[in-house]
């Protein structure tokens, strides 16, 4: 049995294999099933991985009977990734779902990525997003994203992909900036009567 969340606590956090059933079905709606169960299975065994969610509850509960923290069965609301390869992190996964969409729970997943990869030491960032998508393109760009190429056919549609980099992950600028627009994004959140909950030390860190 889990113990209830206080009213309009979500919560960030690192998901453990007990839930890869849930980030494929989550995948799956919004994401198009992009990644499988073993693909999951493989970002939560590789170190160089940041896999996050976001959920209305937390992954773990205390049990009533047997006073133990126990895996909960929460709903995902948002899914995140970045892979650490040198000094590059480069973000595979961003997506939240439709019934949620358009509260800044996408932009704020998308700014703690960012915060993970600044404490790791990463130097830039890279990542893909539809030709299409300009509300994205526009969030991207807004951080100092610029596109320096596309992916042709690169989704399953066949729809192209820009390639976009932000190479300032090390300047106190960027970090600074990052900080600031994580606490309005938050502020604007608590409008909406939402606070999140993010462990600042959580797990596949190396």
């Amino acid at each position: 049995m889990s113990i209830p969340c206080a009213m309009g606590q979500i919560f960030c956090a690192t998901p453990t294999p007990h839930y890869i059933p849930a980030l494929v079905d989550f995948d799956q709606r919004v994401l198009g099933g992009l990644w499988s169960a073993d693909g999951y299975q493989r970002e939560m065994d590789s170190p160089n991985s940041c896999l996050r969610v976001i959920s209305p509850s937390p992954l773990e509960a205390v049990s009533a009977d047997t006073g133990r923290s126990e895996p909960a069965e929460p709903e995902f609301w948002g899914l995140g990734c970045y892979w650490a390869i040198l000094d590059e992190a480069h973000i595979t996964l961003l997506g939240i779902l439709p019934t949620h969409q358009r509260q800044g729970l996408g932009r704020w997943l998308l700014l703690h990525l960012l915060e993970d990869a600044c404490d790791r030491g990463m130097s830039r960032a890279t990542l893909e997003v539809r030709i299409s998508n300009q509300r994205a393109i526009d969030l991207y760009e807004s951080l100092g994203f610029t596109a320096l190429g596309t992916r042709k056919r690169y989704y399953h549609d066949g729809e192209d992909a820009l390639i976009l980099w932000q190479n300032a992950l090390k300047t106190a600028a960027f970090q600074e900036n990052l900080r600031s627009r994580r606490i309005a994004t938050e502020a604007r959140l608590a409008q909406r009567g939402i606070q999140i909950m993010a462990p600042k030390n959580v797990a596949n860190r190396t």
